[in-house]
């Protein structure tokens, strides 16, 4: 069994990214743990209100009881914001969880996404991931994100080039499900998080090692 770490800076990052990779780690046995790293709350500047708040809260129960989560840490940072949160305070918090959950595993999300929050995220996150301090790790993998990694700009050093791909076909359908609970991130039919979006990327990314679905990732580090 293996512990394996999904790293979301929003909820439902995970979802879009690797949510049919969860439920494969959950199939084959290992133990699946979630680190959430920004959430909203009312003294936010941009004005969330207690209604919204609390459906978000609402929604990350309902969604980690559907995977399954043996582990959730939420640092609770403020969304939208790490950008102006102390750089070696955010990476101390990082680590901390890290430590607690010791990882075999870790899927993050994408170094170059176009949201600040992923971006400052991915450093701090990859800044705590050293084999030399951290052997248990094993696996580094990055994910990419629906309207987040695709609208980086079209530069060489921003491209998401795919290495590992997973066959998640048989957890298609539970992942749409899944989505669906994140009510307030879905969007019509021809936007970048729609349904349609959502399962035509899968299906893109399935047609590259033959089979219907798949979710595509950049190996960052393996120990061989």
């Amino acid at each position: 069994m293996k512990q394996v770490l999904f790293i979301s800076v929003h909820p439902d990052d995970e979802t879009l990214g690797c949510g049919g990779t969860i439920l494969k780690h959950r199939q084959d046995g290992d133990a699946v743990n979630w680190l959430i790293i920004t959430s909203a709350n009312v003294d936010h500047p941009y004005g969330f209100s207690e209604e919204k708040i609390k459906l978000r809260d609402t929604e990350i129960k309902q969604v980690s009881i559907e995977y399954g989560f043996d582990k959730i840490i939420n640092l609770n940072l403020p969304t939208q914001l790490l950008d102006e949160f102390k750089f070696r305070e955010l990476v101390v918090k990082i680590d901390i969880a890290i430590k607690e959950i010791q990882p075999n595993y870790i899927y993050l999300i994408n170094r170059s996404d176009i949201h600040s929050d992923h971006r400052i995220a991915f450093q701090a996150v990859y800044s705590c991931t050293k084999n030399f301090r951290k052997p248990y790790i094993e696996r580094i993998l990055m994910y990419e994100t629906l309207s987040e990694t695709e609208f980086a700009p079209a530069l060489r050093e921003n491209v998401f080039l795919p290495n590992v791909y997973v066959d998640v076909t048989d957890y298609m359908d539970k992942k749409m499900a899944v989505m669906s609970i994140y009510k307030s991130e879905v969007m019509q039919d021809n936007l970048p998080r729609s349904f349609s979006a959502i399962k035509a990327l899968a299906a893109y990314r399935g047609s590259r090692i033959g089979v219907n679905y798949a979710e595509a990732f950049m190996l960052l580090f393996e120990k061989i």
